[in-house]
């Protein structure tokens, strides 16, 4: 099975973030500086997209812990896109 990870706005605990995903599941996020928060076309995207809270977080993570995937913690060969995990 191969990985990729993939990247976009949305809302986490009501601010609006960059959210990162391994085939679809959220690990982990960056905070936005204020000024990308109020963006229209990030504040779109924002919009079209899930609302994550740390809850979801949490598990998905665990999630991904418990199956050794979650890429900021596991190396994994079979990582399409090693260049985008977040540091």
């Amino acid at each position: 099975m191969s990985y990729r990870i993939t990247s976009q706005y949305c809302y986490y605990e009501y601010e609006v973030v960059i959210m990162y995903f391994i085939n679809g599941i959220p690990f982990t996020f960056d905070e936005l500086p204020a000024i990308l928060q109020d963006h229209p076309e990030i504040l779109s995207e924002a919009d079209q997209n899930l609302q994550y809270s740390a809850e979801d977080l949490y598990k998905s993570s665990g999630y991904l812990i418990d199956e050794c995937v979650h890429p900021c913690l596991f190396e994994l060969d079979e990582l399409e896109n090693p260049e985008d995990i977040p540091r």
